[in-house]
């Protein structure tokens, strides 16, 4: 078994994502005694915090962000808690920062196992490796040692092609861990369960029986104070090329030979492979793209984005985006794959839906008395669970039909506790389980996928429109669903509060 002793070292760890969620994640990993009885965590950025004064946040935050309700040993995690002040962009820094690591291995017995994560700007994820290999940091002949990258891996191909070549001159793959949270969620994780351990559904899940599978995840805040980063991204990037992508690639992946890291992760890269390639002429024909507009929502003033805090004021980045498309292999010939992300809709919800096709005598569709064709809805955040739906007689005379509900939620189950996607993540990165990452191929695959789509909407080949915030995006999104009647499971034009939806 792998000595899992090690140092946690987080690059940027004066930051949000650090206090909000990496230090109490693991936390949870110490009250579970998860931890090996070695290690440290070492914060490294530019604040001039000593240990004491780090400790002090660091317990703030446990306070404030942990979702256990046992917080009897913070005082004893957090005096494994250490900080350099450092200035990542100066390699005289990381000489620096080899002595403090060889201070904490001596003064904790430990090993030379380190883990390097980057919660920092994504213009850093190439210097810091760099100048981390340039001091021997990433030197294997006293203990492993990994990196934890955070999405964004790249902006568009070009530079994730780049953003590869840059760490592989260093690293080895096996030594990278691009960290996507979605894909620490139990619920995406429970998609492998649910297809390959029921009988019932692994016949099922093919174009022989699902006539469509679409994929929503929606938010109902704004940018908040993160307008300067998402000017730069929108909700293609941000969302749909890492997040949503993978969860395809899970939802549509064949059985694994067996459940280690290689096995599925080869899997999910046929998929992406077998991506039909969207031409650039039909980009306009099978993606919408759209941007909150100001709007009243229960009396409360909502501004546009282009209102917001460090957006330019005639923006043309999109905070909705909708995209069909197709998968072609034996499993998924001819079925159509949707895929929808936006802010400022009505609630926050991540789902996938498996669209069932209808019996092909249908007894009972004489006056309108079913409403649709069977669904399985696995939610993947907030209210965790499984939703079917099918068909039954109601009470009374006749054969009146009614779809109802088969439902579960995890939080039925008593005295299991939910990780965090980042708890779960973390303690994969200390274990050395590769297999909720990303590889390079995977990453390029969907960036490969998706240029055509990034060049037609820079170059304003598909408009773009503004939809009410409170809404369910624009009303054009719901034309991309193929089929008479057919539409997303929350339909836009239903929900529309005012009917304002506007070419920008």
């Amino acid at each position: 078994m792998e000595n899992n002793e090690h140092i946690y070292a987080i690059f940027g760890a004066s930051g949000d994502l650090t206090k909000r969620k990496l230090v109490p994640a693991i936390y949870s990993l110490f009250i579970q005694n998860l931890l090996p009885s070695k290690y440290a965590l070492l914060g490294l950025s530019r604040t001039k915090f000593n240990d004491e004064q780090f400790r002090e946040k660091m317990k703030e935050a446990i306070n404030k962000y942990q979702e256990s309700d046992d917080l009897s040993k913070v005082d004893e995690f957090i005096s494994h808690i250490y900080y350099l002040p450092f200035d990542s962009e100066h390699p005289d820094e990381y000489k620096i920062l080899k002595e403090k690591l060889k201070t904490l291995r001596d003064e904790k017995e430990i090993n030379g196992n380190t883990i390097y994560y980057l919660s920092t700007p994504p213009e850093l994820y190439s210097i810091i490796p760099k100048n981390l290999a340039k001091a021997g940091l990433n030197n294997e002949k006293d203990g492993w040692k990994r990196i934890v990258i955070e999405k964004p891996f790249g902006t568009d191909l070009e530079s994730a092609i780049k953003l590869r070549d840059e760490l592989l001159e260093d690293w080895q793959e096996e030594q990278i861990f691009r960290i996507d949270h979605y894909l620490g969620k139990e619920t995406v994780q429970n998609l492998l369960v649910t297809r390959f351990s029921n009988g019932i559904f692994e016949p099922l899940w093919n174009r022989n029986y699902i006539h469509h599978i679409e994929i929503t995840s929606a938010e109902s805040i704004g940018v908040e104070k993160r307008g300067g980063y998402y000017e730069t991204s929108g909700a293609l990037k941000d969302m749909v090329q890492n997040h949503l992508l993978h969860i395809v690639g899970m939802a549509a992946m064949e059985p694994p030979s067996s459940l280690d890291a290689n096995s599925i992760r080869n899997e999910v890269l046929k998929v992406f492979q077998s991506l039909r390639p969207i031409k650039k002429e039909n980009v306009k024909n099978c993606t919408i793209r759209g941007q909150y507009l100001a709007s009243n929502i229960k009396g409360e003033h909502i501004p546009g984005y282009r209102e917001e805090e460090d957006v330019d004021k005639n923006s043309e980045t999109e905070t909705y985006a909708a995209i069909k498309f197709y998968i072609d292999n034996w499993r998924w010939g001819g079925v159509p794959f949707y895929i929808r992300t936006g802010k400022r809709l009505p609630t926050r919800v991540t789902e996938v839906v498996i669209h069932f096709k209808s019996t092909p005598h249908f007894l009972f569709a004489n006056n309108d008395i079913t409403d649709e064709s069977n669904l399985l809805v696995i939610r993947i955040q907030p209210d965790e669970g499984i939703l079917m739906k099918i068909g039954m007689k109601t009470p009374g005379n006749g054969y009146e039909v009614k779809n109802v509900n088969m439902d579960f939620h995890y939080s039925d189950l008593n005295g299991v506790r939910i990780p965090s996607a980042y708890e779960r993540l973390i303690n994969d990165t200390i274990k050395g389980d590769p297999t909720l990452f990303a590889r390079s191929e995977e990453v390029l695959e969907a960036w490969k996928f998706l240029q055509p789509v990034i060049e037609a909407w820079k170059n304003d080949e598909v408009p773009l429109f503004g939809y009410p915030a409170g809404t369910w995006g624009p009303e054009h999104a719901d034309d991309l669903i193929e089929g008479k009647h057919l539409t997303w499971r929350y339909p836009c034009k239903n929900l529309s509060n005012d009917g304002i939806y506007c070419e920008l």
